[in-house]
């Protein structure tokens, strides 16, 4: 029995409700709950390399413009259910200048004094722990190092003749005792000397763990970097964990190029940084 026009029509508002509820559903979720993101620099290595894919989660610090996703929302000023991060927490952000999504470390609160001296952080006049680590050797492959990276300069062969970044590595331990390693790529880099400045109230100092390779609040908004301290406002959610990584060789034409691109060692790395019970 043939369809009249009125049951297509019904056929297709449902279909039209239907499409509109799951946009709506994955919006709700990817604004409001997590959201996946890709890295596309080094600029957070060591522990984050480019290619990482990572879940986001939208909570942590309550919402706010830069939460809704895919830069919708107007910047309007103000937090809902807004709770600071901690010092150490990976957080992305939107830039508040050219609304770019970046992802960096929460180094100075607000009130936070922060200053560099030779590369070495200071908070608050106090130097920080840095404790130099056994170099780290990182396999090079289509995504290491990354577009536009510094760290090229570090490769190397390892014992089998394979291409490696062989990485000098710094770990930090900041007030409260979130520790965690950075890259430090030795003196000479504009960002080793920097302040003292003094974090405004409701806002952040965030800094790339790769100290010499990474535009953040020391860095001015024409170098792209975040041009100071960030509005919390600015800040969209929390880095929890790696979900895949791959190497840059997957081909989107062929499927089984997608399973060996896979970084396998990478999934489930929590990026959550580890805490020194001892640090005050």
């Amino acid at each position: 029995m043939a369809k009249s026009a009125s049951d297509e029509e019904t056929s297709w508002g449902k279909l039209i409700r239907d499409i509109v509820v799951i946009v709506v559903l994955v919006l709700g979720i990817h604004s409001c709950v997590a959201k996946p993101f890709y890295i596309p620099s080094d600029s957070m290595m060591p522990i984050l390399r480019n290619g990482d894919r990572l879940v986001v989660s939208k909570y942590p610090y309550g919402w706010s413009y830069a939460s809704v996703s895919f830069h919708l929302a107007p910047k309007i000023a103000g937090r809902l259910f807004g709770k600071l991060p901690e010092r150490g927490d990976i957080v992305v952000l939107e830039h508040p200048v050219t609304r770019v999504d970046y992802i960096k470390r929460v180094i100075g609160l607000p009130g936070d004094t922060i200053e560099l001296r030779g590369g070495a952080l200071i908070i608050n006049g106090k130097p920080i722990r840095r404790e130099v680590q056994p170099m780290l050797a990182v396999p090079v492959d289509d995504n290491m190092p990354g577009p536009d990276s510094s760290l090229g300069r570090f490769i190397g062969k390892d014992a089998a003749g394979k291409d490696v970044l062989e990485l000098p590595v710094v770990r930090e331990t900041l007030p409260g005792g979130a520790t965690f390693d950075t890259i430090d790529m030795g003196p000479g880099y504009m960002t080793d000397d920097y302040g003292p400045v003094k974090v405004p109230a409701d806002h952040l100092f965030l800094m790339g763990d790769n100290r010499d390779g990474s535009a953040d609040s020391r860095v001015s908004v024409e170098r792209k970097g975040l041009g100071g301290p960030v509005p919390f406002d600015a800040i969209a959610g929390r880095a929890e964990i790696i979900s895949f990584s791959t190497d840059g060789t997957a081909e989107w034409y062929n499927p089984l190029s997608w399973f060996k691109a896979l970084r396998s060692d990478r999934a489930g790395t929590n990026l959550r940084p580890e805490h020194d019970a001892k640090a005050k």
